[in-house]
């Protein structure tokens, strides 16, 4: 019997039976080369397990696994069915969401507290595709007294999707709920840093009573099983979340190869706008969840926060003294806001950055510096006296980094907001409802939010300006991703033309 199951145990759960290996074809398989490699626990930089690493030869068998489903038994499926398939996943999701919560943390690092809700989010992701699974529909448009037009809403196919490692789990309720109530197969790779509840969660994929090879979830590298879904020849769209460099790689891969289509959700350098009548003590509480939130490892993150000459010094002292109450630490006490960052490579390039606006002459007002000695933890960094052009207000950092800059006017901050090759998401803080109009309408960003940051909803479209992608998940707007219109035109009789 192939080795794909390891037992584990987390802090809030006890003992569990961890899947290793791929799951293709509802079972969990081992990797054709029967590679494996290591997970890390972030928070003690100990190995949690080893998973099989899918490689170019098992994405082909994944892929075989998806067509053949698509072409065969999920065809026969009704979209009444398919909406009742995602219900059923989604309760099971709800019953077991502790154990997804805690091995999302352990091979994360975000909080206990914060996986929850990431997980009662997957929940309601699915639950909201489950309830569109039956209302995809076409339209029937008049034309000519002989003829008779209709169109159609069809699948687009086998849809490769590529995730991250900042929402694990939520990612994966974001690409699979749209493409399956649209009537798609799916071949899923998790990030390789962590794989751990994605597998978990492909147990309840069968469970639910979805057919062999509607949803595959594999493990694996960018560069190898990453890069073979992009280029592979039998895969009809693509969708990935994640950095800029690796989404053009991908949409260059797609475009050279079968043209497939493709749905990019990006980087982001958001500005997050205080103005003067801003109410400081909410506003101090929503700027540090904008950029402190999921460890900072966050697309929409406000990295850039613009305040008002007028508020300045105060805001700067009041989100000092927030931004050090932060609880960094253990991810399964239930106090801690904040545990470490993903990986060794992600520690090092945040620290790099920080390095680089302290070199270029911005202030640490607060942190820049490990925390503790043991994990990836950094301390909540807030930069002031900064210029546009340094690296910390240009690059995305993906870190508990931030940095504060003075504005006057409104038009002066709108012109430094987008001042940026990105375009994810943005905020503005006022008191006066013909500001928060004016200039959320005039910010050049996918989403903008007033008087509060990163509440999201799976019933609201999300995704980026420019840089910050192509394409939009959740609500209605998804499910254009995963659907092409078909024309129909049936000639009622009479002699033909000529």
């Amino acid at each position: 019997m192939a080795n794909v199951f390891t037992e584990l145990k987390t802090p809030t759960t006890g003992t569990y039976k961890q899947p290793t290996g791929l799951f293709i074809n509802n079972e969990f398989v081992e990797g054709v080369e029967k590679k494996t490699f290591e997970v890390i626990n972030p928070a003690t930089e100990e190995v949690i397990c080893s998973v099989h690493e899918a490689t170019e030869a098992d994405v082909d068998i994944a892929v075989k696994a998806a067509r053949d489903a698509f072409e065969g038994s999920w065809r026969q499926v009704t979209p009444q069915q398919r909406g009742n398939l995602l219900l059923k996943l989604a309760d099971l999701i709800e019953k077991n969401l502790e154990l997804l919560a805690s091995v999302e943390s352990l091979d994360n690092g975000k909080s206990i507290t914060m996986a929850r809700g990431d997980v009662g989010a997957v929940v309601g992701c699915i639950r909201y595709y489950g309830g569109w699974a039956d209302k995809i529909e076409g339209k029937t448009i008049d034309i000519a007294p002989d003829m008779f037009h209709y169109t159609r809403l069809e699948p687009i196919g086998v849809c490769g999707q590529i995730i991250p490692w900042n929402f694990p789990l939520l990612m994966l309720g974001w690409k699979i709920g749209p493409a399956l109530a649209t009537g798609n197969t799916v071949v899923l790779k998790t990030a390789e840093q962590t794989p751990l509840s994605g597998l978990v969660f492909a147990q309840f994929v069968k469970e639910a009573g979805f057919p062999p090879g509607v949803l595959n979830i594999i493990s694996g590298f960018g560069k190898t099983a990453g890069a073979a879904i992009s280029s592979h020849m039998d895969i009809d769209k693509v969708a990935f979340t994640g950095s800029t460099v690796v989404g053009r790689t991908i949409m260059k891969a797609a475009a050279s190869s079968n043209l497939k289509k493709v749905t990019l959700e990006l980087g982001g350098k958001s500005p997050n706008i205080v103005f003067n009548d801003a109410d400081i003590e909410q506003t101090i509480s929503w700027v540090n969840f904008g950029i402190y939130f999921n460890h900072g490892q966050c697309c929409c993150a406000g990295s850039r926060i613009y305040v008002q000459s007028g508020i300045y010094d105060k805001f700067v002292a009041a989100f000092k003294k927030r931004a050090e109450a932060n609880k960094v630490g253990d991810p399964f006490h239930p106090e801690t806001f904040q545990g470490p960052q993903v990986s060794q490579l992600q520690y090092d390039r945040i620290m790099e950055y920080i390095e680089s606006g302290k070199s270029e002459g911005a202030t640490v007002e607060t942190g820049g510096a490990r925390h503790g000695d043991k994990g990836y933890f950094i301390q909540p960094t807030i930069f002031t006296n900064v210029s546009p052009k340094m690296k910390i207000m240009q690059e995305e950092i993906f870190g508990p980094v931030c940095a504060i800059a003075k504005f006057d006017t409104e038009e002066e901050v709108l012109q430094m907001a987008h001042d940026t090759i990105y375009g994810l998401a943005s905020a503005v803080h006022t008191k006066d409802l013909n500001t928060a109009i004016r200039v959320a309408n005039s910010l050049r960003a996918g989403t903008v939010w007033v008087n509060c940051y990163n509440l999201l909803s799976h019933q609201l479209p999300f995704g980026g300006y420019a840089q910050s992608g192509i394409g939009r998940e959740l609500g209605e707007e998804a499910l254009a991703n995963y659907t092409q219109h078909k024309s129909v035109a049936i000639r009622l009789g009479g002699a033909l033309f000529g």
